[in-house]
């Protein structure tokens, strides 16, 4: 924030909580960056009447009064896009959050001004391009090594095209300092390992993609039942502790996204904390290195100022976009659109405007779809394919599914993940209704699916899909008058579904063996399952009882193999499948012959 300028625009003449009041204002812009006061609050310009405006502003504004300056910046609220983010936690404005707590004594001081990335430290840059080659928007004209897992790309910015009049050198550079100089028709324009981009305007693209690449998140739950595809977007509504934010620690350990951002919006300080204590101390288990090497952590508390809360997804969001553009895979996880939207509703109340549903604005819908649709799966300006998923928590007061923000999501993304009191209750983990839950990206992914050789996952996901849906009808007879009243041909479908709930849709996050299951393993446990289902309901049509099936022991290896499998262990599920192949057989022989 310290880019901000010293022009004077105007003084202030009210306050009312994070919203400021000036006059004399006759250089401002709409969505203006400014400071506000003696101690430079940055804010944000979010209405213009004549020579009065209205400024969000995004700190504490006690102790501000009438008759100070306002100093505007003649840019809009942006981010600072460089080498050096990941790894990095900060607020809804993209102040480095670890640095504050070095220079100011563990308290974010009113006002304090510190660039988004270190200044100082060098970074080796390699050239990809030569002097006097055409270069267009987007396209890479160097890298360096980030980290040890992500190479950065240095990109020609989204606005800028033309020939390269010199380019640096392989070796050491700061972010501020020159690597390239592009001549266009407007003159020169040196460039920098360093860009700004306005957090609320859409970084450009060539080409928005289908959906066509499965998402890998290792949730048996997830990528069989209700997956999502790169690019795609999911609500996960629920009520308090239900598991929101520990479905999105587990998804940010284990997807296949190349670079996770994780924006804390609104949550309670508590819960952030032992995000950012424990997320240091993750290991990537794909590359052996700390996870935060390609992760990029905002933290804005409930007890944070509310207008930053209100910045804190745009912020996210563009910096997924930046990563993207470079050719990656990325996924935001927000933890919770409910909060930022409960921002919303305070800022617009402050604002004095008119309120719709539960006092919500009633542009809560628009800037609902302006966030979840800057997901998707693009061919970047540089040519390079790259996606944004968005994962977003909703958390609706008392559970109420049908209040304004989970109802509107619910329009703008393509995948549902309804966190279900009685499933958390009862210690079901991951505790995602199988009956209320749903995705659209299953016909998106089937050809996906068999192009790695697993053709059969989606009849196999119809028929436990059906089973679990003849299974709540089902459950409605046995609450009246008990399970005994069923006949075993029905009792089989009860059997065959609680073995699929226990041994399948269960997932410990603690247990090694079980916290991420490979697609492979994935689908040979359902095929065992359903093969289960199968061949029992033929034995007991050919006269064999339910008891009799349970008493198998590849019944009780079934029920157990999500603890006794690891994951190099497969050809251990083929011999299930084997073992059960033959051991209903032999219930059938021995049937046939009484």
């Amino acid at each position: 924030m310290s880019d901000t300028g010293n022009r004077i625009i105007g003084r202030v003449s009210r306050v009312v909580g994070p919203l400021v009041q000036a006059i004399g204002a006759t250089d401002a812009q709409m969505l203006e960056l400014v400071e506000v006061g003696d101690d430079r609050l940055v804010g944000e310009i979010v209405r213009l009447e004549g020579e009065k405006v209205s400024i969000q502003v995004y700190e504490d504004t006690t102790g501000i009064r009438p008759g100070e300056h306002v100093y505007g910046s003649g840019m809009p609220l942006s981010v600072e896009l460089g080498p050096g983010l990941l790894g990095t936690i900060y607020d809804g404005i993209q102040r480095p959050l670890q640095v504050i707590r070095d220079r100011s004594n563990q308290y974010i001081q009113r006002g304090i001004h510190l660039p988004a990335l270190d200044r100082e430290k060098r970074w080796r840059v390699k050239p990809r391009s030569k002097s006097g080659d055409r270069v267009e928007a987007g396209q890479v004209i160097a890298s360096l090594k980030e980290t040890q897992i992500i190479e950065h790309m240095v990109m020609v910015p989204p606005d800028l095209s033309g020939t390269l009049g010199m380019i640096a050198p392989e070796g050491e550079y700061r972010l501020d300092d020159t690597i390239a100089i592009i001549h266009t028709d407007a003159g020169e324009r040196p460039l920098t390992l360093c860009q700004r981009w306005p957090v609320r305007k859409r970084r450009p693209y060539r080409k928005k993609l289908p959906p066509a690449l499965l998402l890998v998140t290792g949730q048996r739950v997830i990528d069989t039942l209700f997956p999502i595809a790169k690019g795609g977007a999911v609500a996960v509504p629920g009520g308090f502790g239900t598991g929101k934010t520990i479905i999105q620690h587990a998804l940010a350990r284990w997807c296949d996204a190349h670079v996770i951002v994780f924006i804390g919006c609104g949550e309670r300080g508590n819960e952030m904390t032992d995000v950012l204590t424990e997320f240091p101390k993750l290991v990537d288990p794909r590359t052996g290195k700390p996870l935060m090497e390609r992760t990029i952590m905002i933290a804005n508390t409930s007890n944070m100022p509310v207008a930053a809360r209100e910045a804190s997804i745009y912020t996210g969001i563009a910096l997924a976009e930046y990563y993207r553009d470079m050719g990656y895979h990325v996924a935001v996880m927000a933890d919770s659109t409910s909060r930022w939207a409960e921002a919303l509703r305070e800022l617009s109340g402050r604002l004095e405007e008119l309120p719709a549903d539960e006092g919500f604005p009633s542009y809560l819908p628009t800037r609902l779809a302006e966030f979840y649709e800057r997901a998707g799966m693009v061919v970047n300006l540089g040519g390079s394919e790259g996606s944004i998923s968005v994962i977003g928590s909703v958390s609706p007061p008392g559970g109420d599914f049908s209040e304004p923000v989970t109802q509107h999501t619910k329009r703008f993304v393509r995948a549902l993940w309804v966190l279900d009191r009685q499933l958390a209750n009862a210690r079901h983990y991951p505790a995602v209704s199988w009956l209320d839950s749903y995705s659209e990206y299953v016909d998106d992914l089937g050809a996906w699916w068999s192009e790695q050789g697993m053709p059969e996952w989606k009849t196999l996901r119809r028929d436990i899909m059906g089973l679990l849906q003849q299974e709540n009808r089902l459950q409605q007879v046995v609450k009246l008058v008990g399970p005994d009243v069923l006949p075993d041909s029905q009792r089989i479908i009860l059997e065959a579904c609680g073995l699929f709930k226990s041994a399948f849709l269960q997932q410990d996050v603690f247990m090694d063996i079980d916290m991420y299951s490979p697609l492979e393993k994935q689908v040979k446990m359902l095929k065992l399952i359903v093969r289960f289902y199968q061949l029992g309901s033929r034995a007991i049509q050919r006269g064999a009882t339910l008891v009799a099936v349970r008493g198998l022991k590849v019944y009780r290896d079934i029920m157990r193999m999500r603890f006794t499998v690891k994951n190099d262990e497969l050809h251990k599920l083929d011999g299930m499948m084997a073992d059960l192949e033959r051991a209903m057989g032999e219930l059938e022989s021995r049937y046939a012959r009484i």
